[in-house]
């Protein structure tokens, strides 16, 4: 022990600073590495995890759109005769699937009560609403044309229009029998045409109600 420490004390100054300072940096140099390598290990594991998150939303969006799809098809089969003639539409979109109904089948003109001609395609709507896609969410959209509103009491079209959406809410929530947290009215009036207004067949399009089933459910987060 002694000889080896004679043997320290016979080295120069320099290499005895250069023996320190190669092993302090050895050292360091794990150090180092131990520290990258837990930074990696939680990165990998975080990345991990944000990979199961993404594959957990993907299989709900695949599953809210098969029940979407379920719910079209069997639109499609209720309302056949609707269909049929026109006054009716059925579209999946990216907002979710839209029931587009023409004005005339609903309402009189610059009215906001429900025809009773038009209650057993709206008693249709209710059960597949009910039975189908019985958590979703539902916007009902009133449309209008751009012709101002002169011999009525509505302020504009903008008031009738949610009217309208508000008055087809009621008849699902106190004759279907629906949940009404599922639901918003919204009135677009004018603004938000489907066709030219130039023409009578554009504006007979434009007045519409669009029933919007959500692909999200009730309580969901968003």
């Amino acid at each position: 022990m002694r000889q080896g420490f004679r043997w320290v004390q016979s080295l120069p100054v320099v290499a005895l600073v250069m023996l320190f300072a190669f092993t302090g940096s050895g050292c360091s140099k794990n150090k180092n590495l131990e520290k990258t390598s837990r930074e990696q290990a939680a990165t990998i594991q975080s990345l991990t995890s944000e990979i199961a998150r993404l594959n957990d939303e993907l299989d709900q969006a695949i599953k809210e759109r098969e029940d979407l799809e379920k719910a079209k098809e069997e639109l499609e089969n209720k309302l056949r005769s609707e269909l049929g003639s026109g006054d009716f539409s059925l579209s999946m979109q990216d907002r979710g699937l839209v029931l587009t109904v023409s004005d005339k089948v609903l309402f009189d003109s610059g009215k906001n009560i429900v025809k009773p001609s038009s209650k057993p395609s709206l008693s249709k709507i209710a059960k597949i609403l009910k039975e189908k896609v019985g958590q979703n969410q539902v916007n009902v959209e009133g449309h209008t044309d751009n012709v101002p509103i002169r011999v009525s009491s509505w302020k504009s079209n903008w008031e009738l229009s949610t009217a309208r959406a508000t008055e087809v809410i009621h008849f699902f929530i106190d004759e279907g029998g629906l949940n009404p947290d599922r639901f918003a009215a919204v009135g677009y009036g004018e603004f938000h045409p489907i066709a030219s207004n130039d023409d009578a067949a554009g504006r007979g399009l434009n007045r519409r109600v669009d029933i919007v089933i959500s692909p999200k459910k009730v309580g969901a987060k968003q």
